[in-house]
């Protein structure tokens, strides 16, 4: 079962400015092709531990909502929060920035916790059976969009 994916892209950016523009969540809807919009919840105006936003996605004629928790942040390296729907956390997803000789290396993580019995109805909500292969392409073309935006 593929439920941990990596996809990994040098950026020609500092990690400091690569770092922000991941952690501008109102922003996630210029690298993702799949959320559209994102908007910090009651309480949250910017990235740091514990903060949550709402994340809307979008797949062809398909839209839904999630909900995620900062839960690993160490400015200029790691971003990291989880996704949830009524409490269950039913994926992992983050950012790493490395240093590189031309810039950084960021690497985009995502894991799918979801239990095999969630994953139809999953797929009738969002319109993707293979959420693995989406992913990974949605996660190139992220970085792709990310580097696009940054060099």
């Amino acid at each position: 079962m593929d439920s941990a994916l990596e996809v990994s892209r040098v950026i020609k950016a500092s990690a400091s400015d690569i770092f922000a523009a991941i952690t501008d969540i109102t922003r996630m809807g210029e690298w993702s092709p799949e959320t559209y919009a994102a908007e910090w919840n009651e309480g949250f105006s910017e990235a740091a531990l514990g903060a949550s936003y709402t994340g809307h996605n979008r797949n062809g004629d398909a839209e839904w909502s999630t909900e995620a928790t900062i839960v690993d942040f160490v400015p200029n390296e790691r971003f990291f929060f989880d996704c949830s729907f009524k409490g269950f956390v039913f994926a992992k997803w983050g950012y790493t920035i490395e240093p590189a000789d031309t810039g950084c290396i960021v690497t985009e993580h995502a894991q799918d916790l979801r239990p095999e019995e969630a994953k139809a109805r999953s797929a009738s909500i969002s319109g993707v059976s293979d959420r693995a292969a989406h992913n990974r392409a949605g996660m190139v073309e992220t970085l792709d969009r990310l580097a696009a935006a940054l060099e």
